[in-house]
């Protein structure tokens, strides 16, 4: 018998959970039960299948986060059709090729986004544009209107193996693609974590990561699972971020190291605008160890958990959890301990397995995995070659089965014919107080044929020289890992949507006119 599909865990919740709060926009204070969902969640399923799109039909979303965003999540995996979520820094000509290469014929904004999606709507074959909300933009009908003239569906269950999700990655080489997820990657998954991180009818839940992101997956499935109140922050900002905590008290929430940062930074920062989480989830990127350590130290009851993984893997692989975050030391670099049911191993350039210590590729094996990159049959193979997952990402698993990342393995900088992982040097220099964000790339360099170059934001009111970041970071690393040049910026550095600083965007402008070694 099938167990491995959302109708098993969202349908019993409703019954069991009918007049309790299911969401609120932390931003207008409105809430929907979860008998309201329900009944909104089968109308938008209606109203998808009067637009033409129902099971195995990719619709496509490009709003900020919202209640209406979470119905449409759930009304693909009540078999209303596959999402195709857009990652709201998308330039318009990845846009266009994003729903243009998926198929997409129907898609979901809001005011602010309307526009783009229009001036692309043409080259993209878009036939149908929903607005949420209110605002004098193109569009073909509104969010509301069409479940108020639609028919309350649930479609039968489906199959394990049915498409949910098409998420297309951040495109930070070549174009996007589209990873394809199914039915039983995502509630394993889900079921995965909820084995380790604890959820019940009583949690309430920050969703703040952008929700068209894999980090916000297990919010977006697990919590409703459970009968939880999931409060939506439609976009990060701290200060928007404190108020909700302080408004809400929410237990749980998910974070990327540099929203801690940013909000810990943030002149009107107080403990009490993240005080209230009994649980406090990281991952996307390295936390900086001065960071996490400020923030142990802040918050010493709060349960502390990093989570590591991929859009590829519907989307953890490991946890580190508080006991390790609490004994501090060497699990402090640690990425955590694969989930069960998930193998890691270290392979070298040749697909051969590496010993506990030794550095190479981080390659997984897990029934959470993606189908497929959509219409990219040679890069799923590769992804896929030997039977392992191949994630990009150089690390080490040391003997109790701990994995330990070092860089991804693109972002390693060879100078001198030595290997220098840029996180390492990035965490020596974030350890100087004066430091508030801090990139690390490889520069083209006649000497060493790539130079260790530091690209630096400072603190507000805060001074720094270059020597005196170049000497702190030599207490820290050896001399070869020492940057050589080090670059003051006053604005942030760029970053993805999902809050990830943009190196391949810092790095470019140095190597035009020079061919780089791809690791």
């Amino acid at each position: 018998m099938k167990e491995l599909i959302y109708h098993r865990l969202l349908l019993p919740s409703v019954e069991r959970n009918a007049d309790r709060t299911c969401a609120t926009n932390a931003a207008t204070g409105s809430s929907t039960t979860y008998a309201q969902h329900l009944e909104r969640v089968g109308r938008l399923i209606g109203g998808l299948g009067s637009l033409g799109v129902g099971r195995g039909d990719r619709f496509a979303i490009m709003t900020l986060n919202s209640p209406e965003y979470l119905e449409l999540y759930h009304a693909a995996f009540l078999g209303g059709g596959v999402v195709n979520p857009l990652n709201l820094r998308f330039a318009p000509k990845e846009l266009a090729y994003v729903l243009r290469d998926s198929g997409t014929k129907v898609c979901f904004v809001d005011g602010f986004f309307a526009p783009l999606i229009d001036a692309v709507k043409a080259d993209a074959g878009i036939e149908h544009v929903v607005l949420i909300g209110q605002g004098d933009v193109p569009h073909t009908v509104g969010f509301d209107d069409l479940l108020a003239s639609s028919d309350h569906v649930i479609p039968d269950e489906g199959e394990e193996s049915d498409p949910v999700v098409l998420m297309y990655t951040g495109g930070t080489t070549g174009l996007p693609k589209g990873v394809l997820l199914d039915q039983r990657a995502e509630i394993l998954n889900a079921y995965h974590v909820m084995m380790t991180l604890q959820m019940g009818r009583d949690t309430v839940n920050l969703m703040q990561t952008p929700m068209f992101h894999a980090a916000s997956m297990f919010s977006v499935l697990g919590g409703p699972a459970v009968g939880a109140h999931s409060v939506i922050v439609p976009m990060f900002e701290p200060t928007a971020v404190m108020k909700a905590v302080e408004a809400y008290e929410p237990t749980v929430t998910v974070m990327v190291p540099t929203m801690i940062g940013l909000t810990m930074a943030h002149p009107d920062f107080r403990p009490s605008g993240l005080g209230s989480f009994d649980d406090l989830v990281y991952g996307a990127s390295p936390m900086p160890q001065a960071l996490l350590e400020k923030v142990l130290a802040l918050y010493p009851d709060m349960k502390i958990w990093q989570g590591y993984g991929m859009t590829e893997s519907s989307s953890v692989l490991c946890l580190l959890g508080p006991d390790e975050h609490r004994k501090g030391g060497v699990y402090l670099r640690s990425a955590g301990m694969p989930l069960p049911g998930v193998v890691l191993s270290i392979q070298d350039e040749e697909g051969n397995l590496l010993p506990a210590g030794e550095t190479g590729e981080v390659c997984a094996r897990a029934g959470n995995y993606m189908i497929e990159y959509w219409n990219k049959p040679d890069a799923t193979a590769d992804a896929f070659r030997g039977g392992w997952y191949h994630t990009g990402d150089a690390g080490y698993l040391d003997r109790d089965g701990y994995l330990y990342l070092v860089d991804r393995v693109k972002d390693m900088i060879v100078t001198g014919g030595e290997n220098v992982y840029s996180t390492e040097v990035e965490n020596a220099i974030a350890s100087h107080p004066a430091v508030l964000q801090v990139a690390v790339v490889g520069i083209p360099s006649e000497k060493w044929g790539e130079a260790v170059h530091a690209i630096v934001v400072l603190r507000p009111d805060a001074t720094a020289t270059e020597q005196e970041l170049i000497e702190h970071s030599r207490e820290w690393i050896a001399g070869y890992k020492v940057p050589k040049s080090v670059e003051f910026r006053t604005d942030p550095l760029p970053l993805s949507g999902a809050m990830k600083v943009l190196k391949k965007d810092l790095r470019d402008p140095y190597w035009e006119g020079h061919t780089r070694r791809v690791n």
